[in-house]
């Protein structure tokens, strides 16, 4: 059984479940991605028991005791809970600092006396209290080195106290078959009464990540080598200064098959132009008009992402929606596969420039300097500086995949231009699902921009499947679902 803390709308979860794995609940305190998680993890449930898994939580204000005490379907704070999952955000962690982590190995109730509480310690609190077999841990790989701790390690060593055997390393999307080149930090743990070494899945897929990854993962590596170092300097006779909590991060052979494209992900949905001919509504993007399937999948991955066991779609989709950016559709047409905003703008300058020809033809141009020649200037050229925001748009390649997905997409999706040109447009909302390896049987609750949020936020099912594939060689997945395996400890 499975307990999704800060779950989102359900990707881990959803990857869990795929595996074979019981989702006894998720602990979420957004409003839409509660009622998404609920309403996609739990579909078959009563309405009673739904209406618990979607009531937004603060997990700060959750104790795991009564979070049991008051679940339609546990009992047991200590034996009911196998696996425990989620990504807490690493922000506050530093305001408490190592010793205050510290504290819970000693004692379990240490956070509820320190003002400066954060959400670390409470995910630690849930391990003291429901004892899982296993922990997963997901976050940003800047938790490596984040504000010169490695956290990841900090975190390691405290539950190495708790009696159970961490690793952690860095994974990309794109190795296991999600379309998008998303690198996060995982780090995994069991019990010692599993006597088994952690280790995570091996790569499926094929790709040369560009520069600029290698880059970041250099900063975020920094602290690692450090840290170990001088934990031994400073306690040498000490085995557990010795030991290392870091995995090397699995590299992909060159002969496995190519990472998922762009164009495989999401080429065979149907293509959007209604904005060019001025038809986009104004106001809030809601998910009632259905976009059925010009064609079949054209790829394996279109295929998985139609029929995804208890989430297929036959007819189309319900959230094909996009944003309406009309002084941009010049732009993006004009974009190159590969474009950023430096580009971007240079590309709407010439446009600008043309159009000033077109007037100065016309005995029409404005004088520069004139507020006719600025208010022109603001209807073809954005404002944003080249210097300060180079990575702000980005135009996809078709034949690689995509960029990681941020939850900014809920305020702007310059990020992720659609590739073609003909289409002159940003992702919408199916798109970036689809990018995310959301199957498009699976429903986001509230209009465009919460959706959005939910998945910039998200962990890649398809990834978390590879995780909990990995798991289940440990813990073996029961054949019945309501008699989970349990690994017993003494007391």
């Amino acid at each position: 059984r499975v307990l999704d803390l800060f779950a989102g709308c359900g990707g881990l979860s959803l990857g869990f479940r795929t595996a074979g794995y019981e989702i006894v609940g998720g602990i979420e305190k957004n409003d839409h991605a509660a009622s998404t998680y609920a309403e996609n993890i739990h579909q078959e449930a009563s309405s009673a028991v739904k209406d618990f898994h979607s009531k937004a939580r603060d997990i700060s204000e959750v104790d795991p005791e009564e979070y049991v005490e008051k679940h339609p379907h546990l009992s047991d704070v200590g034996r009911d809970i196998d696996v425990l999952v989620g990504g807490p955000p690493c922000q506050a962690y530093t305001r408490v600092g190592r010793a205050k982590l510290r504290d819970v190995a000693e004692d379990p109730e240490a956070f509820l006396n320190d003002p400066r509480s954060n959400l670390y310690l409470q995910y630690l609190d849930f391990v003291q209290k429901t004892k899982p077999a296993a922990i997963l841990i997901e976050n940003v790989p800047d938790i490596l080195n984040y504000d010169g701790h490695n956290i990841a390690r900090e975190v390691a060593e405290v539950l190495d106290e708790l009696g159970y055997s961490p690793r952690y390393t860095l994974l990309n999307a794109s190795y296991y078959g999600v379309p998008q080149m998303r690198e996060r930090m995982f780090l995994l743990a069991y019990h010692e009464d599993v006597t088994t070494d952690v280790e995570f899945p091996e790569p499926t897929h094929h790709h040369e990540l560009p520069s600029g990854y290698q880059g970041s993962r250099d900063v975020a590596l920094q602290e690692v080598e450090t840290g170990t170092t001088q934990a031994i300097l400073k306690n040498p006779t000490d085995p557990k200064s010795k030991k290392r909590y870091f995995y090397p991060i699995p590299e992909p052979e060159d002969d496995l098959p190519p990472a998922v494209t762009a164009h495989e992900a999401i080429g065979d949905l149907p293509e959007i132009t209604r904005h060019l001919r001025g038809e986009l509504e104004r106001g809030a993007r809601r998910f009632d008009d259905l976009s059925p399937y010009p064609d079949p999948p054209h790829s394996d991955y279109a295929e998985k992402m139609r029929n995804w066991p208890g989430f297929e779609s036959s007819d189309g989709v319900w959230d094909h929606t996009i944003r309406n950016l009309p002084r941009d559709y010049p732009i993006f047409r004009r974009m190159n596969e590969g474009d950023e905003y430096p580009q971007a703008h240079e590309h709407a300058m010439d446009l600008f420039r043309e159009k000033l020809q077109e007037l100065e033809e016309q005995g029409e141009r404005p004088e520069p300097g004139s507020e006719e020649y600025e208010e022109l200037k603001d209807s073809i050229v954005p404002p944003y500086s080249t210097d300060k925001f180079p990575n702000k748009w980005w135009k996809m390649e078709r034949d690689n995949p995509v960029r990681t997905l941020m939850a900014h997409l809920q305020k702007d999706s310059y990020t992720h231009i659609h590739y073609d040109d003909e289409q002159a447009r940003t992702l919408s909302v199916r798109e970036g699902a689809r990018l995310q390896s959301f199957p498009d049987g699976f429903e986001f609750e509230g209009t465009m921009n919460p959706a959005f949020r939910q998945i910039g936020n998200a962990v890649p099912p398809l990834l978390a499947l590879s995780l909990a594939t990995k798991i289940s060689e440990v813990l073996p997945v029961s054949d019945d679902a309501r008699s989970p395996h349990k690994v017993v400890r003494s007391a």
